[in-house]
């Protein structure tokens, strides 16, 4: 079985035995991700990094979570991503 858990509570957050559906009726934390189409459907249909990924995920969230935050964030991960694809 393919699990994620949580570093401090131990819940299993992603189990890859359970349909995708399922997975996303089971959203830990609030409805801030729950779009038309969801980032993390979107992040691995196209194959994205996770420096990319988590670019989409802040600027997909910024409005219903954190506002300039998650911007920011999203702009911290830019930035590194920039860095590493000018080396």
């Amino acid at each position: 079985m393919n699990e994620y858990r949580m570093a401090k509570e131990g819940e299993v957050c992603y189990d890859s035995t359970i349909s995708p559906a399922a997975n996303v009726s089971k959203q830990v934390a609030g409805n801030h991700y729950q779009l038309p189409i969801e980032p993390w459907d979107y992040i691995t249909r196209n194959k994205l990094g996770y420096l990319e990924g988590n670019i989409i995920k802040y600027i997909s969230r910024y409005k219903r979570k954190n506002g300039i935050e998650d911007l920011h964030k999203a702009m911290h991960y830019l930035e590194k991503l920039i860095e590493e694809e000018s080396k």
